[in-house]
């Protein structure tokens, strides 16, 4: 495992991969369709692998599904940092970190505790009960119903040593600028917004300096070319792919509910992979959908 001090230095140096998660014809998870688009991305150098995230559908896996997921990958990518999702209440939050860690883990995304409101104080002992069950790097994505506050992640900082990144999806940009401005160098910044490059340019002016993209999944040379130009500062390069590329690409993904999701497994299935469906509540994407994508992605790596 990578001591979470280093694996939020190694968070900070480039792109994260967000992959799909693969499902065979009895709708269980496809080891060996997951390996091998794994190892297909193996040559686009990344800082590191989030597995059954959002893009991998943590919310329609079992939890020992996603101990599947986690060895799989480490399997397929041994020298890659692992990080995987992990959610839902306290204790069953607390099993999953345990289980992932126990399978290879490097560090957990945690993910929101879904459905009911919380407030700041429950939030706050959820985050640190999970971080004190596992010795793994923990990253918190404010989402949905669990948003914490600037006050409330620099007490987790002060109390959680592993506590070591924060990642965003709510786009409050004036509270991810004031746990920049008030954490500094003690976490890691990553967006996370649905297809962050969208976002990239104005979350880079809130201190948030990587993200983790799904389009890597099945355009990674075009996604390793937009991060290289978001470092680099090359705003002119940023918009051009964003109008011949990233913005099409949204509006294909804006058609329904849930194609943040379907349309990233759609473009991996267009590249050759078995993919399978998305599980149910999503729904996959139609064939004139399908086209579509088929022309957006034609000729790009």
């Amino acid at each position: 495992m990578i001591a979470p001090t280093d694996l939020r230095t190694i968070i900070r140096s480039g792109l994260l991969s967000f992959p799909v998660t693969p499902f065979d014809g009895d709708d269980k998870f496809n080891a060996n369709a997951f390996a091998a688009h794994l190892e297909w991305l193996s040559p686009h150098k990344i800082a590191g692998l989030i597995v059954a995230g959002g893009t991998g559908e943590l919310f329609s896996l079992t939890p020992s599904e996603v101990v599947e997921v986690v060895k799989t990958a480490r399997a397929a990518q041994p020298d890659q940092p692992v990080i995987a999702g992990c959610g839902y209440g306290t204790r069953m939050a607390c099993d999953m970190a345990q289980g992932i860690e126990a399978a290879g883990g490097d560090g957990i995304l945690l993910l929101p505790h879904y459905l009911i409101g919380a407030p700041q104080d429950g939030i706050e002992a959820h985050i640190r009960a999970v971080c004190k069950s596992t010795n793994m790097g923990v990253i918190v994505y404010n989402r949905g119903q669990s948003v914490v506050s600037a006050e409330t992640l620099a007490r987790l900082a002060e109390d959680c040593p592993n506590l070591i990144g924060f990642k965003d999806g709510t786009g409050d940009i004036d509270t991810v600028k004031r746990i920049t401005v008030g954490l500094g160098d003690r976490l890691a910044y990553v967006g996370g917004m649905p297809t962050h490059e969208l976002f990239a340019q104005a979350y880079r002016g809130a201190g948030v300096d990587t993200y983790s993209s799904a389009v890597f999944n099945f355009v990674p040379e075009t996604a390793l070319a937009f991060h290289a130009a978001f470092v680099a500062g090359d705003d002119a390069t940023c918009d051009e792919m964003l109008r011949d590329f990233y913005y099409p690409f949204a509006k294909i993904r804006d058609r329904k509910t849930g194609y943040a999701v379907s349309a990233i497994k759609a473009g991996v299935a267009l590249r050759g992979f078995d993919t399978g469906p998305v599980r149910s509540p999503l729904t996959d994407l139609t064939g004139e959908e399908r086209d579509l994508m088929r022309d957006l992605i034609q000729g790009r790596k």
